[in-house]
């Protein structure tokens, strides 16, 4: 089966450091993305930057299932990171982020395929399907973050 490239991007009031560090305390996902992110596990640290570092993840979208895989973090760069999944799962995510005045431009391309068996015979036809599911999930991460910012600015 073919992956498929599916590419987010949220505008949002605010600095590039300040969406960062929400996105960036992966174990806090379940507070403001808790639509979508039943349990983080961080499983190991990996090295000053983060490279290295591998999370465990259950996850769900708006369809009666559940995924669970885990994410490591493979580069670190100046302006994001790239990791790559498997499990449930398999492929690879890189955010990337850019001020442009008072926006925090976050952007997420995420080249993925699917892993269950389930999942595999069912995707030609169901992948359509899956795209929605992930676009109804960052949208819930869109919304979740733009409170988070706000929370953490009003302390």
């Amino acid at each position: 089966m073919a992956s498929r490239t599916l590419v987010s991007e949220w505008r949002l009031p605010g600095t590039v450091e300040e969406v960062v560090d929400v996105l960036g305390d992966a174990e806090a996902l379940t507070d403001w993305w808790g639509d979508v992110y039943l349990s983080v596990e961080t499983l190991e640290d990996g090295d000053e930057k983060g490279v290295g570092r591998v999370v465990a993840f259950h996850s769900r979208g708006k369809l009666p299932y559940t995924l669970r895989w885990r994410g490591e973090v493979i580069s670190v760069q100046d302006d994001g990171w790239t990791i790559r999944a498997r499990g449930d799962l398999e492929g690879q995510g890189v955010w990337t982020f850019a001020q442009e005045g008072d926006v925090a431009v976050a952007r997420y391309v995420w080249t993925v395929d699917v892993e269950r068996p389930w999942m595999r015979i069912m995707a030609p036809i169901l992948w359509p399907v899956f795209i929605a599911n992930h676009r109804w999930a960052m949208a819930r991460g869109e919304e979740g973050l733009r409170h988070e910012l706000v929370r953490r600015r009003n302390g």
